[in-house]
């Protein structure tokens, strides 16, 4: 495709998120005064990593959130005790009620999206792809899930990862396939410039096959550094975004070595930018200018 024959239809208009993970390892009363430091940079919302619902404290975060005038979206996962792509029932359902409770805290904190790896279970990996058993019982408890979740006006997007980390979903177009076969409106696609780095050709046609089923978007370095210091072609991003009329949420994600359990997690051995503020503020100030330059057609 040539890109310069693509015109933009319209201005973004994204709002714009900082991850959590930034500054915290688990998510709780600590990283409340996060909020009014993501405000003060500019951001419209943090997005808030969920791994135990029952250690949420959901009126005191609405409150905080609301005390520090700023919106949040809420990423989570699930694990081998509650992977909806398990032979085991048990285990499924276990899963179906855990996504059910992010739901549940995404709708009472005012938040219309819960995004992340939501159809299995992140970093297993079991030396060969999916297989049509998997997909079927993957696809079914989800769509189980999507159903209530419309009763909550929340919607739920799903992240393809690289190879690396899980073998079920690892490009756009399984996520597309993925997505159509669940067949809900509030089925969304979540997509990372991180892993579309690994796993995509390039960034603008990724983007142009999601079209109105993407539904959020991590904006990450190749690297997990600073936006717009690394490999990652932006001009396609922010291109393809605006081709298909995107005014969600754009949210930076990173890791540094500081927060030890994440970074060992996410493999962060080394110093990958200045600091996390960095990464927050830096990163921010460039996607805007990025922005800029896809006004209004």
């Amino acid at each position: 495709m040539e890109y310069s024959k693509v015109t933009s239809r319209c201005c973004i208009l994204a709002k714009y998120g900082v991850h959590l993970f930034l500054w915290i390892d688990r998510f709780g009363e600590k990283a409340y005064p996060f909020f009014e430091k993501a405000k003060s940079m500019g951001f419209d919302g943090v997005e808030i990593p969920i791994t135990n619902p029952s250690k949420v404290n959901v009126n005191k975060t609405r409150r905080a959130l609301e005390n520090a005038g700023i919106s949040c979206t809420i990423s989570a996962g699930l694990n081998p005790k509650n992977n909806i792509l398990s032979a085991s029932k048990t285990t499924r359902m276990k899963g179906v009620e855990s996504l059910k409770k992010y739901v549940d805290i995404s709708a009472e904190l005012g938040s219309d999206m819960v995004a992340g790896v939501l159809y299995g279970a992140w970093g297993v990996l079991v030396g060969r792809g999916r297989t049509q058993q998997e997909w079927d019982r993957s696809v079914a408890a989800f769509k189980e899930v999507c159903r209530y979740a419309q009763g909550r006006s929340v919607n739920l997007a799903v992240e393809p990862l690289n190879r690396f980390e899980v073998y079920f979903l690892n490009t756009t177009s399984d996520a597309v396939k993925y997505v159509k076969a669940v067949n809900e409106p509030n089925a969304k696609i979540h997509l990372d410039t991180f892993h579309m780095n690994i796993e995509e050709k390039n960034f603008y046609d990724p983007i142009i096959e999601a079209g109105d089923m993407l539904g959020h978007v991590h904006a990450c370095e190749n690297d997990r550094g600073v936006p717009g210091t690394g490999n990652v072609n932006w001009d396609e991003v922010y291109r393809g975004l605006s081709q298909i009329n995107y005014k969600r949420w754009i949210t930076i994600e990173s890791f540094v070595p500081d927060m030890k359990e994440m970074a060992a997690m996410t493999a962060i051995w080394r110093q990958i930018a200045p600091s996390a503020d960095a990464i927050a503020e830096d990163g921010l100030r460039f996607l805007k200018e990025i922005e800029k330059k896809y006004p209004l057609a």
